[in-house]
């Protein structure tokens, strides 16, 4: 079972957030978590305004290789307006724009989605338990 926990962090009051959301999903080889705008499709859905995040902008995918994997979609832009890190025991590891990383089996830590522009920040946190 992957567990997340959402917020929207805005950067004009450090401690306020905008809509604290809880999704999760069995950990089962196609099992998908998506975070975005459209709530649609994902299932964490981040404040339509945020234009730093796309309409689908991470996936959270079981694998085969029994580990749950993310992937910062590419959206329509060349450049992205934002950087996605994973901060997993105190060190942040950058995503790649369309780059996908395996997240540690049993693990837990935090994905930051940090707007270039603005002091503010979409945090998933994460918890893979067994």
């Amino acid at each position: 079972m992957l567990e997340l926990t959402m917020a929207a962090v805005s950067g004009t009051d450090e401690g306020a957030t905008a809509g604290m959301q809880m999704a999760d999903a069995p950990s089962t080889p196609g099992s998908i978590l998506r975070v975005g705008r459209d709530k649609a499709v994902c299932r964490l859905g981040t404040p339509s305004d945020w234009l730093f995040v796309s309409r689908v902008h991470l996936e959270f995918q079981y694998g085969s290789d029994g580990a749950w994997h993310l992937t910062w979609l590419r959206g329509s832009q060349p450049d992205p307006s934002s950087e996605v890190g994973v901060l997993i025991g105190g060190v942040t590891h950058p995503v790649a724009y369309g780059g996908t990383v395996a997240l540690p089996p049993g693990g837990s830590g935090e994905v930051v989605v940090q707007d270039r522009t603005s002091p503010r920040s979409v945090n998933v946190g994460f918890y893979h338990e067994l």
